[in-house]
């Protein structure tokens, strides 16, 4: 049995993200059964068991992820051509005032927020932001299958048989596309529900079949739904809640 690095065996099982892993091996907080290792690039068998000190447990439970309702003009991750990131919008004055968690706003809650996920800068909608690896991972890792669900307005005229290829026989980039969930919600409104997230998937399935999108809005990611949260404010994700 071939060894494997711990940090991307500690990612695979869900303990946490690989930069995680990396930044627990240097502190010491990871146990291979019941050893301390502390090496970069370690390697261990797949059959070996993995621990983490408390330290590390604690430091995964004080991780926060946020609820964001985006609006239009902001773009996910990274500032570019003069928009800004979705993240500036998390700050006291726009949490909003019916989040039933109990955690308050603190500003190391902003330390290594990062988006799980895009939704490009003319969408609206829930944006997950999160310090969490495990969770970053669950939305946005290879083998992620956790449903996204969107609300599209479309204008123009569907071609014949279009609605089925929306739901499967489209590809993107030569790739076959998963097979989707569409519907018509009304005359000029779709819901898609898609389990994979290429760069403005919806608006390029739509123009390839005769529509164009004039409006997008994420309303739920797995179990975790929008609902009421207004546009531009955001909430911590509760404890019982689950992707």
């Amino acid at each position: 049995m071939e060894k494997i690095r711990l940090s991307k065996l500690m990612s695979e099982q869900g303990i946490c993200s690989r930069r995680e892993a990396d930044d627990y091996i240097a502190k010491g907080w990871v146990l291979v059964d019941g050893e301390v290792v502390s090496e970069l690039g370690s390697k261990i068998l797949p059959t070996q068991k993995i621990t983490l000190k408390k330290a590390a447990q604690s430091q995964q439970q004080d991780q926060v992820t946020v609820i964001l309702h985006k609006p239009v003009g902001y773009v996910s991750g990274q500032a570019e051509d003069g928009y800004q990131p979705a993240v500036v919008l998390v700050k006291p004055e726009k949490h909003w005032k019916l989040d039933p968690s109990s955690l308050r706003f603190e500003p190391r809650h902003l330390k290594s927020l990062v988006p799980a996920g895009r939704l490009d800068i003319d969408s609206t909608g829930l944006l997950v932001l999160t310090q969490d690896g495990r969770i970053a991972k669950q939305l946005i890792g290879e083998d992620s299958d956790i449903e996204k669900e969107y609300l599209v307005r479309v204008a123009g005229r569907l071609a014949a048989g279009g609605l089925e290829k929306l739901n499967f026989g489209l590809s993107l980039d030569g790739k076959q596309l998963k097979p989707a969930n569409v519907s018509w919600q009304n005359d000029d409104q779709l819901k898609f529900i898609l389990k994979e997230g290429k760069k403005r998937q919806i608006r390029r399935m739509c123009e390839l079949v005769g529509l164009k999108v004039t409006g997008l809005k994420r309303v739920r990611i797995g179990n975790v739904k929008l609902e009421k949260l207004p546009m531009g404010q955001w909430r911590y994700l509760r404890e019982d809640e689950k992707f």
